[in-house]
């Protein structure tokens, strides 16, 4: 079967492409070692991501820092690994790192204050209520990449005001152009992208004012704007004349700087990549060749749901933005300082795992782990952690989440989704409340922000667009077609008895094969009874151990973290799939600690187990951090999340049989707060 072939050995194409922070003392030996390194645990492909910490010797964008772009860029070609440039120092995008203000005062960010106090060079508007308003350089700076350069930090870069042509068109010549005489001649090739992040219009650190720039009152008083009632900005208030200042405001930074850095890209062979301002920003979207989004400072969580809020929206947002402007793939940043409870590092596996799935059934099929660091020397190991690469726990193993995540992306990638019901909405307007019932009855759907409605038609009581047929609508609030249906109950991707809410599914075609990805979102296990709309016989993937089995039964149990791939067969596919086996769970005696080891975070655990040769023995055990297990000395596995989970088929001998476990604890007893890790107390609950 096509799919599965796809599936057990994905492309390179599919593989995690991490920010990689280039924020020590670079070294051709090193980042050449560090390349082979992540290529030996399969990842190929990273973001060049100049950072916080580099050495005063190394000044962006001169010749020693394209010294080493070029070795990196040379070593990943040689190495049959992608590569995606990076078009700030530090961020938000759009300043080469306070160069484009260097000198050029008049292309600092400009903002809009309502003000009594007029200050020399304040640009006076007009008197308005509760003040006058002003247009005055806005002061925003940028995160810098060498020490003293940070938020608040004295020599913190000046933001530019990238609403400004000639601001945008210096930004694109002092990077872009100066990559591409640096690496140029690996564009198409080797390098497939360029990275903006999140671009500021006020830049950070601006306060007590609204986004402007030079000529944008003739823009707002020619569209039939008041300026004066723009005041209503600063107290909160909605007007026609506040409801304008946002339409042209997103237009203008479509226009001057996602279109520039758009056409830049386009005429220079690779993608514009990287992600907008916001969670809810679809209209954009569509100047990405490859739409994207960022998924840190867990917007969302596993302990708080990820259905609520407009960052509940962001991988429905790329993916969906992805198929409206047919764009092959979109890109998720992902799990950047995630950590759990303001504490350093203490990100879990089993967190990890829940924001990869949270991200892929919703569409997501580019993963960019944030972040792989280069150092994480002194105060480095506390900017933005926790490493999720090569300084973490797990980066012996790290081979199955790179497998993980390279099938969950081949998946998503030309798959065609079923989605039976379209969403209308509005640029920053998606609407969590309304698509939170459907992602809790599994019923696909498809985002249509304002530019496509007129392009819709109805047909026989259903809603088109393009290709795309929707048999029912929500957020259609002005009744725009009023012959669809809003009863969108019944259109579920598969059925459950009893429901279950924490369940996501995604419908898809793939490699000509129907699949359902199913996925459990919450903290218990899912025990229901599932039903799809096939006749035919099924089979099934686990996409972490790459399992392959056929279907025969009806029941579906999704451990907590778990995730599963059904697919349809014909009856001579399905009859030569591997048998499913049932599994065995061994009685165990109670494991005993026998060592600890706090300078390896290390603690270690041992039992005697008498076997008798039942079928396909399990051994399922409740605890925190990673595991490892080994039985009579061989290695039976690592798990990263609990319940841990591990077969011991093949590994055991008749009689007495000796099993050691190993938890291994979080980096956050080392560079945070110290949290427990090991074998689970009685009713501790993890």
């Amino acid at each position: 079967m096509k799919l599965l072939e796809l599936l057990r050995q994905p492309d390179r194409e599919f593989s995690p492409v991490p920010f990689w922070f280039l924020n020590g003392d670079l070294t051709d030996g090193e980042l050449r070692r560090q390349l082979e390194d992540f290529a030996a645990h399969g990842v190929y492909g990273v973001v060049l991501h100049p950072r916080i910490g580099l050495p005063d010797r190394i000044a962006y964008l001169g010749e020693t820092f394209f010294h080493y772009i070029r070795t990196a860029v040379e070593t990943a070609a040689e190495l049959g690994m992608q590569v995606v440039l990076y078009d700030e120092g530090m961020y938000p995008s759009g300043s080469a790192c306070g160069q484009v203000v260097r000198g050029h005062p008049e292309l600092a960010s400009q903002g809009l204050a309502l003000t009594r106090d007029i200050r020399p060079g304040d640009q006076v508007l007009c008197a308005a209520s509760g003040g006058t308003l002003v247009v005055r350089p806005s002061g925003g700076t940028l995160r810098g990449l060498h020490w003293g350069e940070d938020d608040g930090e004295p020599n913190a870069p000046k933001s530019a005001d990238i609403l400004n042509p000639k601001a945008v068109d210096r930004f694109i010549q002092l990077t872009h152009e100066a990559y591409y005489r640096a690496v140029g001649t690996y564009f198409g090739t080797t390098v497939i992208g360029f990275f903006t992040d999140e671009p500021s219009i006020l830049g950070r650190n601006a306060e007590g004012m609204m986004p402007w720039t030079q000529g944008f009152r003739r823009i707002f008083e020619e569209a039939g704007g008041r300026v004066e009632n723009l005041a209503a900005l600063f107290t909160g208030e909605s007007n026609a004349d506040t409801a304008l200042y946002e339409r042209l405001l997103l237009e203008r930074e479509e226009t001057v700087y996602y279109g520039s850095l758009s056409r830049w890209c386009e005429d220079h062979g690779i993608a514009l990549m990287g992600h907008p301002h916001q969670s809810d920003d679809i209209e954009v979207e569509r100047l990405f060749h490859i739409p994207g989004q960022d998924l840190v400072l867990r917007w969302i969580a596993p302990e708080t749901g990820g259905l609520d809020g407009i960052n509940a929206t962001m991988a429905k947002c790329s993916a969906d933005a992805a198929r409206l402007f047919g764009r092959r793939r979109n890109s998720n940043e992902c799990l950047g300082a995630c950590n759990f409870d303001g504490n350093p590092w203490q990100l879990s596996g089993g967190d990890v795992k829940w924001y990869l799935d949270w991200l892929a059934v919703r569409g997501v099929n580019f993963f960019i782990p944030h972040a792989f660091y280069y150092s994480v020397q002194g105060q480095r190991s506390q900017e933005r952690p926790p490493d999720v690469g090569p300084n973490s726990l797990w980066w012996p193993w790290y081979d199955k989440w790179s497998l993980y995540m390279s099938r969950l992306a081949c998946l998503m990638t030309d798959a065609r989704l079923r989605t039976p019901v379209a969403v209308l909405c509005r640029n920053r307007d998606l609407k969590p409340e309304l698509v939170k019932p459907l992602f809790q009855h599994q019923t696909g759907f498809q985002y249509l922000p304002e530019s496509v409605w007129s392009q819709c038609r109805v047909e026989n009581g259903k809603l088109l667009y393009r290709d795309m047929v929707f048999e029912a609508l929500v957020g259609d609030s002005e009744n725009r077609f009023p012959t669809v249906s809003r009863h969108w109950q019944g259109l579920a991707d598969c059925l459950c008895d009893p429901p279950m809410k924490d369940l996501r599914c995604a419908g898809l075609q793939r490699a000509g094969t129907a699949c359902w990805l199913l996925v459990n979102e919450g903290d218990r296990d899912i025990q229901t009874t599932l039903t799809l709309p096939t006749n035919g016989p099924l089979g099934q993937m686990d996409l972490w151990t790459g399992a392959v089995s056929r279907r025969e039964s009806p029941r579906l149990l999704l451990p907590r973290r778990g995730s599963v791939l059904l697919f349809a067969c014909t009856p001579a596919q399905w009859a030569e799939l591997p048998a499913s086996q049932p599994e065995t769970a061994l009685l165990l005696p109670r494991f005993t600690q026998t060592a600890e080891r706090p300078d390896r975070l290390e603690k270690q655990y041992a039992a005697e187990l008498s076997f008798h040769g039942e079928p396909n023995p399990t051994l399922t055990v409740q605890g925190e951090e990673m595991a490892r297990l080994t039985v009579n000395g061989r290695e039976a596995g690592v798990s990263f999340w609990s319940p841990h989970r591990f077969s011991l088929e093949g590994l055991l001998q008749e009689g007495s049989n000796r099993l050691e476990l190993t938890f291994t604890g979080s980096l956050a007893n080392r560079y945070g707060r110290p949290v427990p890790y090991g074998l689970a107390e009685e009713g501790r609950t993890l």
